[in-house]
């Protein structure tokens, strides 16, 4: 899988994606459909610089020392390392029955910087069909676009009540599940602590999350909270809490 753009630095290069970071070396052979993007499409010959990430902070500048279609080589020359954010935010939440709203919500995120994405099956989740590889490539275009080094963990879908046991989510600072019950929630622009490392958020289906459902999180320490007055469609809420969960 590769990605390309463009980028606004001391000169206008195009950012390619690497999927290794075990890859990286002095002199590094790019694979195919890489290399034929490069010299067929861009037409890039020796002597010229191009950009690559890994997506995990760092972006290396590298030229061409060999432009074959086939096999593109290129010289790394420099590595600038941007430091993983000091906060990890995590957005649970469902998939939907329209594939191309749960696309835009995986690019905003992105663009918002958001580190971390998981897929809910929810009760009343109307779509399971999940295109990983698709979805990953818009994180990672949503990344390059953004200017960016640090890809989101896209993890794979998993049901509501897998989720609860799962270590990594037990280890979280701040919990907080969004709902459109009629109940006393507190506002999360208001109950997020900068301080902390790390949040999460759940965002129900369409139709909302079962009363079950609620207090199954209720009980695994889950904040029930409310992202404003409105009643957002569910990649809306999925942005709106990214936003307010990362501007604090």
């Amino acid at each position: 899988m590769y990605s390309c753009h463009q980028v606004s630095c001391s000169m206008s290069l195009p950012v390619f994606y690497i999927e290794s970071a075990a890859a990286i070396q002095e002199i590094m052979t790019l694979p195919e459909e890489a290399s034929r993007h490069i010299v067929q499409v861009l037409r890039m010959q020796v002597g010229e610089q191009l950009l690559l990430t890994e997506g995990m902070g760092n972006l290396l500048t590298a030229v061409i020392v060999d432009d074959h279609k086939k096999r593109c080589t290129v010289r790394i020359t420099a590595v600038q390392n941007t430091p993983a954010p000091a906060r990890h935010i995590t957005v649970a939440i469902s998939l939907l029955k329209n594939a191309s709203r749960f696309e835009w919500f995986l690019e905003k995120a992105t663009e918002i910087g958001v580190q971390s994405i998981i897929p809910l099956l929810c009760e009343r989740t109307e779509r399971e069909h999940f295109r990983y590889d698709r979805m990953k490539g818009i994180l990672t275009s949503a990344m390059l676009q953004s200017q960016q080094s640090w890809l989101p963990l896209l993890h794979q879908p998993i049901g509501f009540e897998q989720l609860f046991r799962q270590e990594d989510i037990a280890g979280i600072s701040q919990k907080f599940i969004a709902h459109c019950i009629e109940e006393e929630k507190l506002e999360l622009h208001k109950q997020v602590d900068p301080l902390l490392p790390s949040q999460i958020i759940l965002i129900g289906p369409e139709g909302d999350f079962t009363p079950a459902e609620i207090a199954l999180a209720v009980e695994h320490q889950f904040v029930p909270v409310t992202l404003g007055n409105n009643r957002l469609r569910t990649e809306t809420a999925g942005v709106a809490a990214a936003v307010l969960l990362k501007m604090v």
